[in-house]
């Protein structure tokens, strides 16, 4: 009999036999949001775009990405302080020098900022290992010294791995990962020096696959954080769930999908009261690790 290739980081598991467990003061469903922070270089390199590109430098596409880092993601920052929501900042580390502030503006709100790699115009996934760990180790050692702490949490630009990434991250000193979107529970998978925590990650409820990709709008993208919100809500009854929504400035950060954005938000806000856990990745891992699983 022949078997498929695997990538043997953690077993077949069915969210319906697995052992029960709750979040902090006894609530069933954690909500998180994932605000990319993301830089891009000007005439070459990746970059989502607003409309196909024509030949570098492509102005278009380059000028619509950088709106979300000078008007795009402080106008959300606004309204998450209005609904006073946390978020785990996913911040490219060059980001620093190519956008002084924005970082720290949601430093200041005590957001975490977790790992997103140097710059969203490369992946990682397609260097050699010694160039994919030097990039993880420049990544890092820059978020540490401007955050005076290590970030315990990695997303890897364009959701890039190649086969020994989660074995990299471990051994750099990372606590969980965000780019594997099998599940709705953290889970735990296996490294070559131990294990790193998979923390869910949307790729459903995410604005570029959505807006760039399937070519939804604002309405549509809310409508889906509604029914999703709803659905768990009542299922977390049965089980404990993770709810994230990945959101980019360039994208939610426009007025007309940012009030679709509130209006979704504040849907869950009134239809979860004290039974919804709003937090980040980095305090569901800290909780479910508290578990000793």
């Amino acid at each position: 009999m022949s078997h498929l290739p695997h990538h043997g980081r953690y077993a077949y598991s069915a969210i319906s036999d697995r052992p029960d467990f709750h979040w902090p003061g006894g609530r069933r469903l954690a909500v998180y949001l994932g605000m990319n922070l993301e830089c891009f270089a000007f005439g070459e390199g990746l970059g989502a775009e607003l409309a196909p590109g024509g030949p570098q430098p492509d102005v278009l596409n380059y000028a619509w990405r950088d709106y979300g880092n000078r008007v795009g993601a402080w106008r959300m920052l606004e309204l998450f302080d209005r609904l006073g929501v946390p978020v785990t900042v996913l911040a490219n580390a060059w980001l620093y020098d190519e956008a002084p502030g924005l970082i720290e503006a949601f430093r200041a709100r005590g957001d975490e900022i977790a790992g997103h790699g140097r710059t969203n115009a490369e992946r990682q996934g397609v260097l050699a290992e010694t160039d994919e760990r030097a990039l993880i180790a420049e990544a890092t050692a820059i978020l540490t010294e401007r955050e005076g702490q290590a970030p315990k949490g990695w997303l890897g630009p364009w959701i890039s791995q190649s086969a020994v990434t989660p074995d990299l991250l471990q051994e750099a000193g990372y606590e969980y990962l965000l780019d594997w979107c099998h599940d709705d529970q953290p889970v735990w998978m296996a490294t070559r020096q131990g294990r790193i925590l998979s923390v869910p990650y949307p790729q459903e409820l995410n604005d570029i696959p959505q807006i760039v990709g399937r070519k939804r709008e604002g309405a549509d993208f809310a409508d889906m954080i509604c029914d999703a919100f709803d659905v768990m809500l009542e299922e977390s009854a049965r089980r404990p769930l993770v709810m994230g929504i990945a959101l980019h400035g360039y994208l939610m950060g426009h007025p007309h999908r940012l009030r679709h954005l509130a209006r979704a938000l504040g849907h869950m806000q009134d239809r979860g009261g004290d039974a919804v856990w709003w937090t980040t990745a980095g305090r569901i891992n800290d909780h479910f690790r508290s578990l000793g699983r």
